[in-house]
């Protein structure tokens, strides 16, 4: 019985399909027809505020027709009314009546039903299966990715904090205050540099002078020696005038003293004989009566040539000890000489060697100026990089979430969809022992729950139906009893 009452219930539900369930909508009603007698039950909004709206139509024999009202509020208001066999009673229960809609009934759902299995059920839900499969790892898939993401982030934000920290380790904000410090220091060491070269040229400058003032010295000391050796060579010609001199002065004095000696013999000669006239003397006689002049001549002769050498040795050693003098003198100067020439040659190394290290500073300043001109070129870039690939990276990380969150929200309404098909399936499948109950037993107990009056995702809802209780059985069961049972 049940089995055939089971397929009656396919088959009906293939023939006229009344069942109806949408989304979205808060409305389900359902209908069934056996065995000659018609049984409706609907339920319908107030006209405040409605919470929903369930209708069953159901056909039983039972020997007659019965039609149950409902109704719900907002506030709990709730109608319940019923007829027989035609006639029409009403019950209020409540401050709103429901609204009831009279129900055809179709001749064709009297016809025998034939039940059986949908083969297209099956592969509609091994489709939802497989693509809830293919959502649920496309899903996993992002969360990968999205954990992928998050790790390279917090990996770059490390390494970020890290550079910071290296660059910075005291106030790690950004790239520019190292760059600030280390032109600093440089244009520090180029202050040093300047400085350097300030005092290089002021040694510079002295020790030109003092080339200066040895050159003065050296050129003094020439025209000293120049000086010197012309007064040596007017010397030598006055030796050698005085030297004729004297010779002629010699020569002069013996010619005076020979004229002399011939004038004055004579008369001597004379003044002598006549002394000798009046004196009586004895002389011892010589016989050579002749005056020997060649000796006289030679003695005096001798004499002049005696005091000549003497003047003459000493000029000679007074020329030499001057002329001693003069070389000892030269000798101190030419020692003089070659030591300022050393140490001008020393210096002109010294200042050689200070301009070839002035412009290897000055290629170095040259060269820090370009290497920090560079630094900054590639820290500006660098920096520049790293912000554009912070922003991508958040600007993926963004996209990831917004990804993420339609594939959530995607997920999350087919996890609905699929619990309203489970629910509703739930549903049919209650129903459906309803219906074999009722086909077996003639006069089932009925129970109506607010829950069975609404869509399958409604189901366990106290919203629906605020302060909703369970029917009276006894009452139900008294209005579906016919008339002739009274």
């Amino acid at each position: 019985g049940s089995h055939q009452a089971a397929t009656d219930y396919s088959t009906m539900s293939r023939q006229a399909p009344t069942v109806r369930s949408v989304l979205g909508r808060r409305g389900f009603s359902s209908a069934s027809e056996i065995c000659g007698r018609s049984y409706a039950a609907s339920a319908s909004q107030p006209a405040r505020c409605g919470a929903g709206a369930y209708s069953s139509r159901s056909v039983c024999n039972l020997g007659g027709s019965r039609r149950i009202s409902y109704g719900t509020g907002c506030f709990g208001e709730m109608g319940f009314g019923g007829a027989g066999y035609g006639n029409v009673a009403g019950g209020r229960m409540g401050l709103c009546g429901p609204r009831g809609y009279s129900i055809c009934i179709d001749e064709r759902l009297l016809k025998p039903l034939c039940v059986g299995v949908d083969p297209l059920e099956h592969e509609i839900r091994c489709q939802e299966k497989e693509q809830i499969k293919t959502l649920n790892t496309q899903f996993a898939c992002f969360i990968d990715k999205v954990r992928f993401l998050e790790q390279q982030n917090k990996v770059l934000e490390t390494k970020w904090g890290l550079l910071q920290q290296y660059v910075l380790p005291k106030k790690g904000k950004n790239l520019e205050l190292y760059f600030e410090n280390y032109i600093c220091d440089l244009r520090k060491r180029l202050d040093c540099l300047l400085c350097e070269k300030q005092k290089l040229g002021s040694e510079e400058c002295a020790t030109s002078q003092l080339v200066e003032e040895f050159k003065c010295k050296y050129e003094e000391e020439i025209n000293r020696r120049t000086t010197v050796e012309n007064e040596f060579v007017a010397l030598k010609k006055v030796r050698s005038s005085k030297y004729t001199n004297s010779y002629t002065g010699s020569r002069f004095i013996w010619e005076i003293c020979h004229s002399l000696f011939s004038s004055i013999n004579p008369q001597e000669r004379a003044q002598v004989d006549r002394q000798l006239c009046d004196t009586s003397v004895i002389v011892k006689m010589d016989n050579n009566r002749d005056l020997d002049m060649e000796s006289i001549i030679k003695n005096v002769e001798c004499w002049y040539q005696e005091i000549a050498q003497k003047s003459k040795e000493e000029v000679d050693a007074f020329y030499q000890t001057r002329f001693q003098e003069l070389q000892d003198k030269r000798g101190k100067y030419c020692d003089d000489l070659q030591s300022n020439k050393c140490e001008i040659s020393e210096l002109t190394r010294m200042i050689q060697k200070l301009q070839c290290e002035l412009e290897s500073v000055k290629k170095q300043v040259s060269c820090l100026q370009t290497s920090i001109c560079d630094v900054e070129q590639r820290g500006d870039c660098a920096l520049k990089d790293a912000r554009e690939k912070h922003i991508e990276l958040q600007n993926a990380l963004q996209k990831a979430k917004d990804e993420l969150a339609c594939m959530l929200r995607d997920y999350q309404e087919l996890l609905n969809v699929k619990l309203a098909l489970d629910i509703e399936i739930a549903t049919y499948k209650t129903l459906l022992e309803g219906e074999e109950s009722r086909w077996v037993t003639p006069f089932p107990p009925v129970c109506l729950w607010p829950w069975q009056f609404l869509l399958p995702g409604e189901i366990c809802s106290s919203r629906i139906f605020p302060g909703s209780q369970k029917l009276d059985l006894e009452r139900i069961q008294r209005l579906w009893r016919p008339q002739g049972h009274h």
